[in-house]
């Protein structure tokens, strides 16, 4: 759900495209436009140059990935998290450049092993991509800890942050990736068809984006073009800048709340959430980590998930169904085909985690 300044900058900027045009209203609003990078960049410790804004995770992922330079025999190392899109994308790139994809262990606690992950790492490995917070999972990977083996050893580092920006404090500098991507909605609570991509200007010379078009590079002779010096070269010149214009009051809204703030609140309703949940016979919490998010999963007993969610979204209260075509290196190894998710955030109350269970209750019996 989008704050109530959110939604009136995205309005107003529409209606101004309505009243004068939309080259007018870009113009007038540039400075707003351009304000959202350092937004962006405050919020995850990054340089204005290394933002560059997309119209969704995906597809900032996406740009990331595919500029990569892949060669038969090399290695990609991802997590047993991973998300159906990004693990789409790793195979559709093995089979046409002859990379190899593989999983690194779980730790015992469910997290990515990051002792299985030095242990894999040799001069074929060319990109360890992970997710920070899956979305069928309550765990934090240990992004930190594998940006300091990527960075020994040379080794890109694209880090998923699309569930956990706007939840936990998200600090590049800390983390040590090279490449971020990050959804406008969700936690950030941004408009719905905004993104951003983080690039670091220590590898941008490295990465050819998968297109090109008239913003992110000039054509300097007939046969000739130069890109970008900066991340934006990821973009492309068409955007949705009422949406841009709200990402941007979206990252400052949360940071006027305080990320730090944030994480705290968001770890008292989801251990309430999930403690519980654990007390409702017939209800298993299927979270794991030692460190974990706001993201809860859960089933019930002999109802179906897409059921739960439909009873509960009769309530009022919102949650969703995640599958394990989401997540197939993970769900079924779990003995799990889908799950209710439920995702707390820090302008809930208490009196709405307990209407979630008191009504999870009620479904147990009937």
């Amino acid at each position: 759900m989008s704050p109530v300044p959110v939604v009136e900058a995205v309005v107003s900027h529409l209606r101004r495209e309505a009243e004068i045009g939309g080259y007018e209203a870009h113009d007038e609003a540039e400075a707003a436009i351009e304000a959202a990078y350092g937004s962006v960049a405050r919020l995850i410790n990054a340089g204005e140059d290394e933002i560059a804004f997309v119209e969704n995770a995906t597809r900032a992922w996406d740009m990331a990935f595919y500029a990569i330079d892949l060669s038969p025999g090399d290695r990609i190392l991802t997590s047993r998290s991973e998300y159906a899109s990004n693990v789409i994308a790793f195979l559709q790139r093995a089979r046409v450049r002859g990379a190899a994809v593989e999983v690194v262990p779980d730790g015992p606690d469910g997290a990515l092993s990051t002792e299985a992950l030095a242990a894999m790492i040799d001069e074929r490995v060319k990109l360890i991509a992970v997710n920070h917070v899956p979305s069928q999972n309550g765990l934090v990977n240990p992004a930190a800890q594998i940006g300091a083996i990527a960075r020994a050893a040379g080794v890109l580092y694209l880090l998923d942050a699309c569930q956990s920006i706007g939840q936990l404090p998200v600090d590049v500098a800390e983390i040590g990736c090279h490449l971020l991507s990050a959804t406008g909605r969700k936690f950030l609570r941004g408009p719905r068809g905004t993104g951003f991509l983080y690039v670091d200007r220590e590898v941008l010379g490295e990465l050819e984006p998968p297109f090109l078009d008239l913003h992110a590079a000039q054509w300097t002779a007939p046969e000739e073009y130069v890109m970008r010096p900066d991340a934006r070269r990821f973009e492309t010149w068409e955007s949705n800048y009422a949406a841009r214009i709200g990402l941007g009051v979206a990252v400052e809204y949360a940071l006027a709340v305080g990320l730090p703030a944030i994480e705290a609140r968001n770890a008292v309703l989801a251990e309430r959430l999930r403690s519980c949940l654990a007390a409702v016979p017939g209800v298993t919490v299927h979270d794991r980590g030692s460190r974990q998010s706001a993201i809860t999963t859960f089933t019930v007993d002999g109802v179906e998930p897409v059921a739960v969610r439909d009873r509960l979204n009769a309530a009022g209260i919102n949650v969703s169904v995640t599958t394990s075509a989401t997540a197939m290196f993970d769900m079924p190894g779990r003995g799990i085909s889908s799950v209710t998710r439920a995702s707390p955030h820090y302008y809930n109350d208490e009196h709405e985690v307990d209407a979630l269970v008191t009504c999870l209750q009620h479904i147990r019996k009937t």
